[in-house]
């Protein structure tokens, strides 16, 4: 039968083409379609990895030839593929991402409904440091944009990977996203319906000032596909957001006047090359900065010579020369001259804070190593650094504080050097009392569930005194992001018998019994029934 055959050809395939994804050309029809369609899910519901592989291969088969039989179950199989997109083995992940793709092509409109969750898995995946399934990300999200309705794709785009915490699937989701608008065109974009622009131009916003030097090509590309159109500037004034639309602005105007250039190279050695003879001169370091002692203290920076308070750019072409060089401080080679740099960032947000904000992306993309530079002077140099600049900025940092916490906390609060675990934990402690902490709801959540040792137990505690402040005004957001942490914790060795991290993890139940009251215990019961007994015994025993 052609289910068999097709199981048969699964194996077949030469290794160099890959044993687990078919080619289109081998997939065949099915005598009896709905039948194989019941086998499909069966076969995607079973734990070995050959039969989903097998499952995902009847699923494309069936896209391709027998459309209206799996429409009639498509909400069913497209979350079964989706749910496989995330198994840990690489094939089963890239021949689910295949069988995604194929659903978009065959599909196309149908899957709409579908949309939002197929994306952001695939998004996710982008993120991999497996080529080959990036490659194959890439190819689904191209047929999902080019099949399915524009404005759906669009939206489901921006929900999936416009904050994401990881800068290639942001990276990802604004050139796919690029791809939506070239697609469109500026005048559906801008005079058509109302969502999309609002939707659209916002996202933009956040992805022309990105940390990625590709991902904000992408951004000012899009801005660039619609600069003709009359009702740009009109539709920028309206729904960018006000704190993003002088910079917008801005980059409107210098892709009018320079055009949009060409895509940069996102790797260090293309970021931030110091001016040889730039005006700039407040940034040239000299022997009395290479020499000086690590001293972070504002007497003991303000005694020395060099580095100088900077003034104010009095043109964009000076403010462009003061980011070269910083960045050319930050990045150099020397660990004196990083320090430099750190210093001399750390000065200029004391004195003119304007400066540092207005290139504020770019100054802390290059600024960010230096937190965890594999130079442990350096290190805790710009540890202290960014614990006296937190008071200064505060929620400006917004921008740039989901590429920011990583740094700080990835090495760092696991640190056997006491003076950088120190300087960690300060700029945390920092950035809790002069931010939004709405703005450090995930990342913390994130960090917490992926991190171990030290680190874990420390943001789970964090979290813990994060709770009963945000919970009053951000009840959706806490049990979104923190309850998921909390069964974490629960289900792993830091809901067992040691110490440290048991205590944490008992911290945090209680601060969210705190908030919720038995609404937690109401939680719990969806989840498995080893979460529930491990939380009531925590609650029980406060231990």
């Amino acid at each position: 039968v052609a289910a068999e055959e097709t199981r048969g050809r699964c194996r077949e395939v030469p290794v160099t083409q890959s044993p687990e994804v078919l080619d289109p050309a081998e997939l065949q029809p099915f005598p009896r379609p709905e039948s194989a369609l019941a086998e499909a899910l069966a076969l995607l519901a079973d734990h070995d990895w050959e039969k989903k592989i097998e499952g995902l291969n009847f699923v494309r088969c069936l896209s391709a030839y027998h459309a209206p039989v799996l429409t009639a179950k498509l909400h069913e199989t497209t979350l079964a593929v989706a749910q496989e997109v995330k198994n840990l083995r690489s094939g089963v992940s890239r021949a689910a991402v295949v069988c995604l793709g194929d659903l978009f092509t065959h599909l196309k409109k149908s899957m709409d409904q579908e949309l939002d969750n197929a994306v952001k898995v695939l998004l996710h995946k982008a993120g991999e440091s497996n080529t080959f399934i990036r490659e194959e990300v890439d190819k689904a999200l191209k047929a999902m944009v080019n099949n399915v309705t524009p404005a759906r794709a669009l939206c489901s785009l921006i929900n999936g990977g416009q904050s994401h915490l990881h800068s290639a699937v942001r990276r990802c989701t604004a050139q796919h996203l690029g791809d939506i608008v070239e697609l469109l065109g500026p005048e559906r974009v801008l005079a058509g319906p109302r969502p999309v622009a609002e939707r659209l131009l916002p996202a933009i916003a956040r992805f022309a000032q990105d940390s990625s030097q590709q991902t904000r090509f992408y951004g000012r590309k899009m801005l660039f596909t619609m600069m003709a159109h009359p009702d740009l500037d009109k539709s920028v004034e309206k729904f960018v957001p006000a704190k993003d639309l002088p910079y917008i602005k801005e980059t409107v105007a210098s892709l009018r006047e320079k055009g949009l250039g060409e895509m940069p190279l996102d790797t260090p050695s293309a970021k931030g090359r110091r001016s040889q003879t730039g005006s700039v001169g407040h940034l040239r370091s000299s022997s009395t900065c290479r020499d000086a002692p690590i001293i972070l203290d504002r007497d003991s920076t303000e005694a020395q010579e060099a580095p100088r308070r900077a003034a104010a750019p009095r043109s964009a072409l000076e403010s462009e020369e003061y980011v070269r060089d910083m960045v050319g401080l930050l990045n150099n080679k020397d660990f004196r001259e990083r320090i430099s740099g750190v210093r001399q960032l750390l000065l200029d947000t004391e004195s003119s804070p304007a400066l540092v904000l207005h290139n504020i992306v770019r100054i802390f993309d290059a600024f960010k190593p230096r937190l965890h530079d594999s130079n442990s002077k350096v290190n805790q140099a710009a540890l202290e650094a960014m614990h006296r600049m937190i008071p200064l900025l505060k929620d400006n940092l917004s921008p740039v504080i989901n590429m920011l916490i990583p740094a700080i906390v990835d090495n760092n609060l696991n640190s056997k050097n006491p003076g950088i675990y120190t300087a960690a934990t300060n700029v945390i402690q920092a950035l809790c009392q002069h931010l939004d902490t709405s703005l450090l709801l995930q990342p913390f959540c994130t960090k917490a569930q992926f991190l171990s040792g030290k680190a874990k137990q420390d943001l789970t505690e964090k979290l813990a005194e994060l709770v009963p402040e945000l919970y009053p005004r951000r009840p959706g957001a806490v049990e979104q992001k923190v309850l998921p942490v909390l069964w974490h914790l629960l289900g792993g060795p830091a809901g067992g018998s040691v110490p440290g991290p048991r205590t944490a993890t008992a911290g945090l139940a209680r601060a969210l019994w705190a908030q919720m009251g038995p609404g937690l215990l109401a939680h719990a019961a969806a989840q498995p029934p080893h979460i529930g007994k491990s939380l009531e015994e925590l609650l029980d025993t406060g231990t």
